[in-house]
């Protein structure tokens, strides 16, 4: 008999059902788990289920009965890869599950910030419509979604989610080149080419060595003084400092930002510490989470452990 651990069950919504493993097997469940319970939580566990707890090579080594790590997520950053590969100890994770919500949620911040909906809002907030004394009042720029210029860095299932939106309203896409590539493929423009052009910049590529802070004041400098940036990848891809910086200095028009350096993000963030800027909207990692989205995750994370008890593994990384 299996026995399944979930170190971080808090990170799927209590009213999402995650179906049972078709093999015998005894399931334990903890909410949240700190880094100095790991190791006693899973003494005898023969499948981890982690979504953000750190499972490092020190830590893994010390598990024997350990046959399979679940990431109950698309990252997997927070597990020692390398070691894993070494020892023969498969990780599996999600892919394909959030298509739809992601894409939608970056069209909100899209609409949310071309239109200044959010800027709109806290002018009634504060009064400026009495102020104003007419029947509506025009304190920020409205920028349409028909025919303007979406940069898109990253082609995978979620790139190409938003691409299909994007179209369907009117936009026009580019697609951005590997940064620093000394070629460009057909049917994508350079990274720089994509940064001048787009009215919209918006990231779905993975964070590594390559791409951290791919996004920091030289880029945002390049963009249109009127553009705006989307990042619901991930946080390391943004300088946070240099974002902050450009929108107050004016270099571009607006941020939607749904992922950040340190989740939980605390006020120690610059984005936090700015939260009450007008230009921009922050989100606390949810991009992904619709109920299908969530849903489609769980069913497939089942799966994903049926198909490795069933000796055709799936999903490895």
């Amino acid at each position: 008999m299996e026995k399944i651990v979930f170190l971080d069950s808090a990170t799927i919504p209590a009213h999402i059902r995650i179906p049972t493993p078709s093999f015998p097997h005894h399931w334990e469940s903890y909410e949240s788990t700190s880094q100095d319970q790991v190791l006693s939580r899973l003494a005898d566990a023969s499948i981890v289920i982690a979504n953000k707890v750190e499972l490092s090579g020190e830590i893994l080594s010390q598990l024997p009965s350990l046959k399979l790590i679940a990431v109950s997520a698309t990252g997997y950053n927070n597990v020692d890869t390398d070691w894993c590969h070494a020892n023969h100890l498969p990780v599996c994770n999600i892919r394909g599950y959030a298509t739809r919500s992601v894409p939608e949620h970056v069209m909100a911040l899209i609409f949310s910030l071309r239109r200044n909906l959010n800027a709109y809002h806290r002018d009634i907030e504060n009064g400026v419509w009495k102020e104003k004394n007419q029947f509506c009042f025009f304190t920020h720029p409205i920028g349409d979604i028909a025919e303007a210029t979406l940069g898109i860095v990253g082609s995978g299932s979620l790139g190409q989610g938003v691409e299909a939106l994007a179209k369907a309203v009117g936009m026009k896409v580019i697609r951005a080149e590997r940064k620093g590539a000394e070629q460009t493929r057909e049917g994508y423009v350079s990274f720089d080419s994509m940064l001048e052009q787009a009215d919209v910049v918006t990231l779905h590529c993975p964070l590594n060595e390559g791409t951290l802070n791919m996004i920091s004041e030289d880029e945002l400098a390049k963009m249109k003084a009127s553009a705006i940036l989307i990042n619901a990848g991930r946080g390391g891809l943004v300088d946070e400092k240099a974002l902050v910086q450009a929108l107050k200095k004016g270099v571009i028009a607006g941020a939607g930002v749904d992922v950040f350096t340190q989740e939980p993000a605390t006020l120690t963030n610059p984005l936090l510490a700015h939260a009450g800027m007008p230009n921009l909207i922050l989100t606390p990692h949810v991009a992904w989470g619709s109920d299908s989205s969530i849903q489609a995750l769980a069913n497939q994370l089942t799966e994903n452990m049926d198909a490795f008890v069933a000796g055709e593994p799936q999903n490895l990384v």
